[in-house]
């Protein structure tokens, strides 16, 4: 559901969510590095000024640390006065000096003065001859007293050098009010948070419409191609009621054609061959009085043969009632009808679904289908292996005709006019009806055969 209703939505809606969250989720990892990056910054330039001004003036106060665990009281009196009444003192509320194993020489707190302590990770740097420093990071054990100031602090380590050799021989830790410092900071993490906001919405915003212009371009062309797509679905469906009407025009008219076909043979068989018969038995009684008997015998087997003709004539061009007869009782009396008047054998396989209903134009075709393809089976196959194939389901029938002859010459192709008017007749039956008619060699073996597929309902 939640990946459909996003689908659902505009390109220029998605880039919005999606860029929003993207923009909103850097702009946060940008503005923080950028923050950070300026406060700390800020506290070691701090650090270092600092440093710098109280390491000019209390270590040479403090190289009694080279060779010694305490200050000599001259030096403890100077450092003493350095803090009180003084602009630094005012700024230093807190100090203590270091020794590198941990010894606390001197501290403005007397309680911890001569105590070893942990060494804290900035302590260890200043020992190592870095000046580090920390805003409000009073966590070590020895700035409780630090702490209960109540006031922001900038905690800073700078290392104590031997004079002569510059050899690191303790650290002096001062604790700087720094509550203009962080008022200063707090400033400068806000005009970086705007920066970046400003940076960022800036590039959100030209993007966003860049791609709003892309998604407006996207939407006109969809509704343009909408517009077309449902142009063509309409002229589709137009064609395909055109195509239907023609099929069915197409499909009345062959049905018409062999109506007046059978007609024309009833007419032949009940005028024409009636006549001819009355006369035929006329002939019987003239030839008693005619002059000239071999005339007359000439004249009634003249009459005989046209009187056979035009049966036979009448019979091919007749159809039986197939209107209500189903598909496979057409395939098989044609097969039969053909196994008697020919004497060859025909197998007949006939698989046709309960549901499978064909129209009058559908069964007329089928009944000349397999009536050409048999004939066409003994005339040029020699009658050899003729098999009739039917299938009907699932709203498809396919009608084969095949046998084990010679099969169709190689060229001109059976598909255009290898197979003659015949199957010329027969594909366009087809082909009226909307279906597919094929003729072609076996490839199972010597031999032809043909195919025809109808759409059923």
């Amino acid at each position: 559901m939640p990946l459909t209703s996003w689908r659902s939505l505009s390109l220029v809606a998605q880039f919005a969510i999606a860029g929003g969250c993207v923009m909103l989720l850097s702009m946060a990892l940008v503005g923080r590095l950028v923050a950070n990056r300026i406060e700390d910054g800020v506290v070691r330039n701090t650090a270092l000024s600092t440093a710098q001004y109280i390491d000019s003036i209390v270590a040479p106060l403090s190289q009694d640390l080279a060779d010694s665990d305490t200050l000599s009281p001259g030096a403890k009196r100077a450092i003493e006065e350095l803090f009180s009444g003084t602009s630094l003192g005012d700024r230093v509320v807190s100090f203590k000096l270091w020794k590198p194993d941990g010894l606390v020489v001197e501290a403005s707190d007397p309680a911890i003065v001569g105590k070893r302590l942990q060494l804290s990770d900035d302590l260890r740097k200043a020992l190592a001859g870095e000046v580090s420093a920390s805003l409000e990071n009073l966590t070590d054990e020895e700035d409780k007293r630090e702490l209960a100031l109540g006031v922001p602090l900038l905690e800073i380590y700078s290392p104590i050098r031997e004079v002569w050799s510059g050899k690191v021989i303790g650290a002096a830790e001062f604790y700087e009010v720094a509550t203009s410092l962080e008022a200063e900071l707090a400033s400068a993490r806000k005009k970086a948070w705007v920066a970046v906001a400003l940076i960022f919405s800036s590039i959100g915003a030209l993007l966003y419409l860049i791609v709003l212009g892309g998604s407006r371009t996207i939407d006109r062309q969809r509704a343009a191609l909408t517009e077309r797509l449902a142009e063509v679905q309409a002229l589709n469906d137009r064609n395909r009621l055109l195509r239907e009407r023609v099929q069915g025009a197409a499909a009345r008219t062959s049905a018409m054609n062999d109506q007046a076909l059978r007609r024309i043979g009833a007419d032949l068989h009940d005028g024409p061959a009636q006549l001819l018969g009355y006369v035929a038995l006329r002939l019987d009684a003239l030839r008693e009085t005619a002059a000239d008997a071999g005339d007359v015998e000439r004249v009634e087997r003249a009459v005989k043969d046209a009187i056979r003709e035009i049966r036979t004539i009448s019979r091919g061009l007749s159809l039986p009632d197939i209107e209500t007869r189903s598909a496979t009782d057409i395939v098989q009396s044609v097969a039969e009808a053909h196994r008697v008047r020919t004497a060859a054998p025909v197998a007949v396989n006939c698989d046709v679904a309960p549901g499978c209903t064909l129209s009058t134009a559908a069964k007329i075709c089928l009944y000349r289908f397999v009536q050409e393809g048999l004939s066409n089976a003994w005339r040029y196959g020699s009658a050899s292996g003729q098999e009739v194939s039917l299938t009907c389901g699932a709203g498809r029938l396919r009608l084969t005709v095949r046998d084990k002859g010679p099969g169709f010459p190689a060229s001109p192709t059976p598909a255009e006019d290898g197979g003659g008017m015949g199957l010329a007749g027969l594909r366009d039956r087809v082909e009226s009806l909307g279906g597919v008619f094929t003729a072609k060699n076996r490839e199972d073996g010597p031999g032809a055969e043909i195919i025809m597929e109808l759409e059923v309902a």
